[in-house]
């Protein structure tokens, strides 16, 4: 039974302003709780209190304006400042944005991770407006059917002849001219492409067979097959994608790449990177989306723990060494960098970057594309950095061993080098690079942190179901932290439901975070190999990629087929 000391948040305004007794909010937070639902829900449905009292009890004591929705016209709402699923998910609403902010209508002004979830979505100042409750649910409601009834989405009203298509390499935007006159092709590979981006797919694939043609996205890791069109129209859609992207149409016998960019509107541009590869049967094409606003993302939206999240804000604010970020194609590792750099891009750093091919542009960082053709590789980009007297090094990928012997001489004068390496963990890391030809001493005093990572798809907060046979599942992976007999685990429900594919929405990352101490630099000096490694992390307090999914099973953010799946 909670005492008066222990009331915090909504409850404790609840109580403090009269509206129930110590024994009616006790009644009323078991009942919640049994529902599984928020407290202030709880009491309004319940009838417990009037809303408009509350609201302006609320906005008096937080010092924040009340609104009575009733007086506010709907037509004039930036509904879509916001998705739809994080208005019904956090029952919030946009009211007015400008360059800088946007004000969101509010019931519960305790509830941060709304609010925090809100400015990391928008990157605007948030300004929290009151409301009655059960005004606001109604109003979400209305406009949540009024964007049902009219197919509304973000891109779904563009006119797909109309849309401005160039490409990325002359950094210009003028249309490509389109040259062929097949207007339902055009037609077919626009729809694809934005089908894919309301989606949230990262590629699409292109396959043709023998006697069949399929397209598949790519949706949280995983591929699923969207569409089958007549195995004819193939080299016609595969021609089209290679207008789009200035590729030789003609040539079918070797792999080309391109890049073009969509201009989605005036404020929003999405960038493609096309890969074409012939196969016995014809051209498979690849499109992978680069969404510029995905490389925006905040440290805390990474899925570290909060002692890798201290870690990794120790060493990337250090001076000087490398930092290595590992893990197979797909798993992440650009976007980790990049909200290491977000963090560094200050007018007081002077950042550079090479990367093939860069996949965002960032301003205030000096970013340079490989072009094996001139003659510019990671080394030679690397060595003009250092002629400029650079604070922060990124490279996309330490390929070989001359590259690695640059990036290590500039973390052992002065500079903060960031990069990326393909091992299955940390300590695999290591040894990586001594059979590159690094010599263990120059690794033991350049590298200063090492983090791996996977992406694990995350459960539908809205259906995901609970899953009874974790709990002894878990119980047998012998974890530092052993869950109460308690505590409820959830797995995806298959027929997933309107927010959600399958029961799975949106990914979050898995991390294992391997700092070089002293007694790891002189395992390394002695030539010890990567089990005793991790061996010798384990005992030092390194969480590894397992027991940090594990960790993300019991807080139930996905389930334990999921870490199974990707550890």
């Amino acid at each position: 039974m909670n005492t008066l000391e222990n009331y915090t948040g909504i409850a404790k305004r609840l109580f403090d302003e009269g509206f129930l007794t110590s024994a009616q909010l006790n009644n009323a937070i078991t009942k919640a709780k049994s529902q599984k639902v928020k407290l202030l829900d709880y009491v309004i449905t319940a009838e417990l209190i009037n809303c408009d009292a509350f609201a302006l009890a609320t906005a008096k004591n937080f010092g924040y304006p009340f609104l009575d929705l009733n007086a506010f016209a709907k037509e004039y709402l930036p509904f879509d400042a916001l998705t739809a699923e994080v208005i019904i998910k956090h029952q919030v609403l946009p009211l007015h944005k400008t360059e800088h902010t946007i004000a969101v209508a509010i019931a519960d002004p305790t509830n941060k991770v709304a609010l925090d979830e809100i400015q990391f979505y928008t990157g605007k100042q948030i300004l929290p407006i009151i409301v009655n409750s059960k005004l606001l649910e109604k109003l979400i409601a209305e406009l949540i059917q009024l964007q049902e009834e009219t197919g509304f989405s973000r891109y779904d009203n563009i006119e797909l002849d109309k849309l401005d298509i160039s490409n990325d390499e002359i950094f210009e935007n003028t249309a490509i001219a389109v040259e062929t006159n097949d207007a339902p092709i055009i037609r077919f590979v626009h729809t694809t492409i934005l089908d894919a981006i309301n989606k949230g797919a990262s590629d699409i694939h292109f396959e043709p067979y023998e006697k069949y043609f399929r397209i598949r996205f790519r949706l949280d890791g995983v591929l699923y097959e969207t569409t089958s069109p007549p195995i004819a129209l193939a080299n016609r859609i595969c021609a089209r994608i290679k207008v789009m992207s200035r590729l030789d149409i003609s040539e079918r016998r070797i792999p080309q790449d391109g890049r073009f960019k969509l201009n989605l509107s005036a404020s929003r541009t999405m960038d493609f990177r096309v890969s074409t590869c012939p196969t016995i049967v014809g051209e498979k094409v690849v499109i992978r989306i680069l969404d510029p606003t995905a490389t925006n993302i905040g440290i805390d939206a990474l899925g570290l723990e909060f002692k890798q999240r201290e870690l990794f804000l120790k060493y990337i604010n250090q001076p000087q060494g490398m930092i290595l970020v590992t893990g197979p194609t797909g798993s992440g590792k650009t976007v980790t960098m990049y909200a290491a750099i977000n963090i560094l891009n200050t007018s007081e750093n002077n950042i550079s970057a090479i990367e093939d091919p860069i996949e965002i542009h960032v301003t205030g960082i000096n970013q340079v594309n490989i072009n094996l053709k001139a003659g510019l590789t990671f080394a030679t980009a690397m060595r003009a950095f250092l002629r400029q007297d650079p604070d922060i090094i990124m490279v996309g990928e330490m390929r070989d061993l001359e590259t690695a012997e640059i990036g290590i001489k500039a973390a052992q004068t002065g500079h903060l080098v960031l990069s990326t390496l393909h091992t299955n963990n940390a300590p695999e890391t290591l040894t990586r690079l001594a059979s590159m030809g690094i010599p263990s001493y120059n690794i033991a005093t350049s590298v200063s942190m090492i983090i791996a990572q996977r992406l694990i798809r995350k459960l539908c907060s809205h259906c995901k179901i609970i899953d009874d046979l974790a709990q002894n599942a878990i119980m047998q992976e012998q974890l530092t932290t052993i869950p109460d007999n308690n505590r409820v685990f959830y797995r995806n429900n298959p027929k997933g439901c309107e927010f959600c594919h399958q029961g799975f929405k949106g990914r979050v990352g898995i991390f294992e975070i391997l700092s070089i101490t002293h007694r790891l630099s002189s395992a390394i000096l002695s030539g010890v190999n990567s089990l005793q490694l991790l061996d010798l992390a384990k005992s030092e307090g390194m969480l590894c990629l397992r027991d940090a999914g594990l960790l993300k099973v019991q807080a139930g953010i996905t389930s334990l087929d999921e870490i199974n799946r990707v550890t």
